[in-house]
């Protein structure tokens, strides 16, 4: 009597089922241009070892600045910060944007209509498969968000900005 071939995976045809998709899942990652990898290759004049960084920095704000994550919509504080002044970053005090050209956008994140001069630098982000513009402080290289073309007037740009980010400093009065 022949033997019936078997529907189920043998351990070798599993062990390349598997490793061939690590391959792939590694190979799509490291196309795909994460923004983890892309903070940490930013070229920035300001630097510190990732210890420094660390002590610096609150485990949020750490997450979001240095590896590119992204808080919660709805959870910052700045998003009801409408006093004037300047939002800086909070990885090297660099003024980034002027309370002027805040506005809501109602996405949960404080949002900017403009950037102040030679602040932010920005560079192409496929993270989660779609190609985006991501946001960084031109001093410290820290992600800080997303700029998207669905902005108001006289831009038609919103740069969406993780508040956790940033540090608001008020004018003086």
């Amino acid at each position: 009597m022949t033997e019936m071939p078997s529907s189920r995976l043998d351990r070798r045809a599993f062990l390349g089922l598997a490793t061939t998709a690590a391959v792939g899942v590694l190979a799509w990652r490291l196309g795909s241009g994460g923004e983890a990898d892309a903070v940490a290759a930013t070229p920035a004049p300001f630097q510190l070892p990732d210890t420094e960084w660390r002590k610096r920095l609150s485990p949020q704000a750490y997450a979001v600045l240095r590896q590119g994550s992204t808080e919660y919509p709805f959870t910052s504080p700045l998003n009801n910060e409408h006093r004037k002044g300047v939002f800086a970053c909070a990885g090297c005090a660099l003024p980034l944007y002027a309370s002027s050209t805040k506005f809501d956008s109602h996405t949960g994140w404080p949002s900017f209509y403009d950037h102040l001069p030679h602040a932010i630098g920005e560079r192409v982000d496929r993270s989660i498969g779609e190609e985006r513009t991501e946001v960084h402080c031109a001093r410290c290289g820290g992600h800080l968000g997303h700029v998207f073309e669905d902005g108001p007037p006289p831009t038609g740009l919103r740069y969406c900005m993780n508040g956790v980010a940033m540090r608001f400093m008020p004018a003086a009065a």
